[in-house]
């Protein structure tokens, strides 16, 4: 398996470096150390001597190899030594490097490597391993991408001062940075990509840090599915690297054609587990064992909701605010998953850290919230179920943020974006009207007959009643929020108490009153 420059630098591997690595964990500083045979265990946080207790459980259990940050050049020292002590591979990954991109590249690369041991051939599919390949056969440095330029694949490169600035940008930030983007866009490159199957020069820009490359798109058919880069090193390229970028498009277009279909089945799949495990018709285990996640770990659910008039807009809008929803929550959390159902977006958070509290989670959803009114142009409310305590009780924290949302419909809510203690009242009370609602034989007749005569004389005798109330008896101040005068008040309440009997004086029919008057005219 291949990291290679710029994001890891090899600082001990006392076993030699034929050590296979099988899988990647992520190691929480809150939780103990722990480890499993072969890992890549990603020490998140452990700097400096705070990652010796990781480096000797990891060499105890027998892990591949253990990837940390030094705050110093002089910690490599230290931990190499406590690493060959330990008998395990030690990395220290670059101080700008995100810990997620890491984890994402390295099970991106286990997913690509050939069964066996290194070395024993490149199967079709193996971008890393096409990316060194092609670096070979063309004499420079390779990087795949997508459509989108994140970076998918790279080649390794053993001599630091021939990487421009271009490529180490690109990998440590996982994607093309956007000014040299502009430029490509502006010499019409991207356009050439587009709609051509030709290998493209780019010359090099000393002033921009960036070295002579090469570009060709891969293709299925009429359809662009990314680009293979080559930068030209210290030394020319190959003679035939025009040929070679051909013929690597060619492969690398099988393996991604391939790849979108396996990541379309396997979403499915994920996205069926996911709703069932939010409905409570499927258990934990199917999905933890599908995604590999630790079903008692802490775990929480948010819900979003369209405004009313935008729940029918165009799909497309449905796929945007989807997509927005993946996005911000993916970029906190990484096991976070996104799903649909009834014209209502779930996000499953799951393996919280233990440390996480409904205020973290209140604001990621306030974020989504601001994104969404801001790019989109979309109005959403949005909420935050109970943390429990494991997979198994998903279920309760869904309900939760349902209980929520149904609350953001039916009563007056000032936030976008809540938890259970920010409106316990207005979900209560949104729980009692929708009772009401179900329940006819629950209402006071003569309440009934108010909104009626209302109905037929285009009255306010209901809306004066619930605004009276609402005021504690204040009439001046009622009067005020209706843009009457107090007597017009006084005089409504008094017709409505004769039309129907009601004696607004009775602390039980001011309760009722005030329940009540609160239901839709058509309820």
């Amino acid at each position: 398996m291949s990291l290679g420059e710029p994001l890891v630098e090899l600082q001990a591997a006392p076993a030699g470096l034929d050590v296979e690595i099988r899988s990647v964990a992520l190691l929480d500083p809150e939780d103990p150390p722990i480890a499993h045979p072969g890992e890549l265990v990603l020490a998140i946080g452990a700097r400096g001597r705070a990652a010796f207790p990781a480096l000797r459980v990891a060499g105890r259990d027998g892990a591949a190899a253990v990837a940390v940050k030094l705050d110093t050049p002089g910690q490599a020292a230290a931990l190499s030594e406590t690493a060959v002590e330990a008998g395990v591979a030690l990395l220290s990954v670059r101080g700008e490097a995100r810990w997620d991109q890491v984890d994402a590249i390295a099970r991106a690369a286990l997913e690509d490597a050939p069964p066996g041991r290194a070395g024993e051939g490149m199967e079709e599919g193996d971008l890393f391993s096409l990316a060194q390949t092609t670096a070979i056969l063309t004499g420079g440095i390779v990087s795949i991408e997508d459509t989108a330029n994140r970076v998918l694949a790279y080649s390794r490169s053993a001599d630091h001062d021939e990487v421009d600035d271009l490529r180490r940008l690109s990998i440590l930030g996982w994607q093309g940075p956007e000014p040299y983007l502009a430029h490509l866009r502006e010499w019409g490159v991207f356009q050439r990509l587009r709609t051509s199957d030709d290998v493209i020069t780019i010359e090099s820009h000393a002033e921009l840090g960036i070295r002579r490359r090469l570009a060709v798109a891969i293709r299925s058919g009429d359809r662009q599915l990314g680009t293979i880069w080559v930068q030209e090193g210290s030394t020319p390229l190959t003679e035939r690297s025009d040929q070679a970028l051909l013929g690597a498009a060619r492969v690398a277009a099988l393996h991604l054609v391939r790849r979108r279909r396996e990541l379309s089945a396997d979403l499915t799949l994920t996205r069926t587990l996911t709703a069932g495990l939010l409905e409570g018709s499927t258990g934990p285990q199917p999905l933890a064992s599908h995604l590999a996640l630790d079903a008692f770990r802490p775990a929480a659910v948010l819900g979003f909701s369209y405004g009313a008039a935008e729940a029918t807009g165009p799909e497309l809008t449905r796929a945007e605010v989807t997509n927005l929803i993946s996005v911000h929550t993916a970029a906190r959390h990484r096991a976070a998953l996104v799903t649909e159902a009834d014209h209502r977006i779930y996000v499953l958070l799951p393996q919280l850290p233990r440390s996480i509290d409904i205020g973290t989670l209140r604001g990621w959803g306030q974020d989504i919230a601001d994104a969404a009114r801001r790019h989109l142009g979309l109005s959403l409310r949005g909420s935050v179920g109970c943390i429990v305590p494991g997979l198994g009780e998903v279920p309760e924290s869904r309900r939760e943020a349902d209980r929520i949302l149904d609350a953001m419909v039916h009563v007056d809510v000032s936030t976008t974006v809540a938890a259970l203690p920010d409106i316990q009242a207005e979900v209560l009370v949104s729980e009692m009207l929708a009772l009401i609602t179900a329940r006819p034989d629950m209402r006071d007749p003569r309440l009934t007959a108010v909104v009626a005569h209302d109905a037929r004389h285009q009255g306010q005798l209901a809306e004066s009643i619930l605004a009276y109330l609402n005021a504690f008896g204040d009439v001046r101040a009622a009067a005020a929020q209706l843009h009457v005068h107090p007597n017009t008040l006084r005089y409504r309440i008094r017709r409505a108490e004769q039309l129907t009997g009601l004696d607004l004086s009775r602390p039980d029919q001011r309760l009722l009153a005030m329940l009540q008057l609160r239901l839709p005219p058509d309820a």
